[in-house]
């Protein structure tokens, strides 16, 4: 399979590309490097550093690929907040962009990468694909957009898509510097540092963690279905663990600071479209994945 990865050199874009080379699949990344790293790029793979957001630039890139996987984004809530145009470029305008190239190119499938933050804060758990979305921050609102760009393409132009909703991804290569890491990835160079573990609000909220081996795996998988039909389904652990949980299987002192603005309280994953579409479940359990983490694995 002849495959061209979105966001290639950032945190799951690196990962997948691993995988899919392991499996004996050709690769070729875009990333404009803003959050991925040059040090993340697979040796056998074929890089272009371009940006989504410039059409022209990228449309020969997708020149017989067989399945495009769309991981290129900002991805972070707080940094949407502050800067939304800047995140709508690349989030909305490059993810029309990278369906138009698909398009164009006579592209089978794109497999996108889609998020939970698009639930918003509801009633009832687990989250289920059919709930309506309710975006609570300019992330989560493009996010959710561009699944309706990929289910518009399929619908008007045949262009086969799936958007995978990820749930807290976390593993190796994930960021663990600055404001926008992830609350696994902040904590565990905290804890290298021998500093407290800062635990937003009271440390109850839940989060549905999910393994970067697993969200890849989703990824292979629904690169292989028969059809993928502008599908939105759900990659998740279908398990939710509290921040405080969290801390404490990492370890050391903690300290509180105040809430954020823009998220919800608790997230937890209803995954049955996914093993029952995609035939896929998750493998690497929480404390497995941290364990691995923490010894380096």
């Amino acid at each position: 399979m002849n495959t061209l990865v979105t966001g290639g050199a950032g945190f799951i874009g690196s990962n997948l590309v691993e995988r899919l080379i392991k499996d004996g699949h050709r690769v070729t990344v875009i990333d404009n490097l803003s959050t991925g790293k040059r040090g993340n790029l697979h040796k056998d793979a074929e890089f272009f550093e371009l940006d989504i957001a410039e059409l022209d630039a990228i449309k020969p890139v997708f020149e017989k690929k067989d399945v495009v996987f769309h991981i290129a984004a900002i991805p972070r809530i707080m940094r949407s907040i502050e800067d939304p145009a800047f995140v709508f470029r690349s989030n909305v305008t490059g993810t029309l962009n990278v369906l138009l190239a698909a398009r164009d190119a006579g592209v089978k499938r794109v497999v996108y990468s889609a998020s939970s933050s698009a639930y918003g804060p509801q009633n009832i758990l687990p989250l289920c694909e059919d709930m309506p979305s309710k975006p609570l921050n300019p992330y989560a609102l493009t996010k959710y957009i561009g699944e309706e760009l990929c289910r518009e393409f399929t619908n008007l132009y045949g262009l086969d898509t799936v958007s995978l909703r990820y749930f807290n991804v976390y593993g190796p290569r994930m960021d663990v510097e600055g404001d926008y890491a992830t609350v696994i990835g902040k904590f565990l160079r905290l804890k290298d540092e021998r500093k407290p573990l800062t635990i937003i609000g009271d440390g109850k909220q839940t989060r549905d963690f999910t393994n970067v081996r697993d969200v890849a795996e989703a990824n292979i998988l629904a690169s292989q279905i028969e059809n993928g039909g502008g599908e939105v389904i759900n990659i998740g652990a279908g398990s939710n663990h509290s921040v405080q949980e969290i801390a404490d299987i990492i370890g050391g002192k903690h300290a509180y600071v105040p809430e954020r603005p823009g998220e919800v309280r608790d997230t937890l994953a209803d995954i049955g479209k996914a093993k029952r579409i995609l035939g896929w479940e998750p493998k690497v359990s929480l404390k497995d994945g941290i364990s691995q983490l923490m010894n380096n694995v």
